[in-house]
């Protein structure tokens, strides 16, 4: 049986305390903490190694673009991980949750489809401000 490395979390730089409520899409570089709700899109900057700690009392309602997460909340959307996500055994998804690796505690709920994907993280090192179209002027 393989080891697999803990993942170890960069500084965390920006925090949605539990009384607090976001209502549009934030990005961020390093780490993000969301204790409360977010409704919008949480999207960690390229190569920046960002990485989303959602804890059991935290929600985002919107898709998140990450290269790590670490959800112990919830997230009504669709997730789009470069790298890794862990649930943990208090982790709630409703979407679709793309990743390249997944550990997910007993307990852990996703509400949608598991798509593993290899190539992921190339989709996650190019900037998303033009989505998937070729000309946008």
């Amino acid at each position: 049986m393989a080891k697999v490395k803990k993942l170890k979390l960069p500084p965390i730089a920006t925090v949605v305390g539990a009384d607090t409520e976001i209502n549009g899409d934030v990005s961020f570089s390093s780490g993000m903490h969301v204790d409360g709700i977010v409704r919008g899109n949480v999207t960690g900057l390229p190569d920046t190694s960002s990485t989303l700690v959602i804890s059991q009392g935290g929600r985002v309602e919107g898709d998140v673009k990450v290269e790590n997460l670490v959800l112990d909340g919830a997230i009504i959307g669709d997730v789009f991980a470069c790298n890794r996500v862990e649930l943990a055994a208090g982790a709630k998804v409703s979407g679709t949750v793309h990743y390249a690796l997944l550990e997910m505690a007993m307990g852990a709920q996703v509400n949608g489809q598991l798509v593993h994907n290899d190539d992921i993280s190339q989709k996650c090192s190019r900037a998303d401000n033009e989505g998937d179209s070729p000309d946008s002027a």
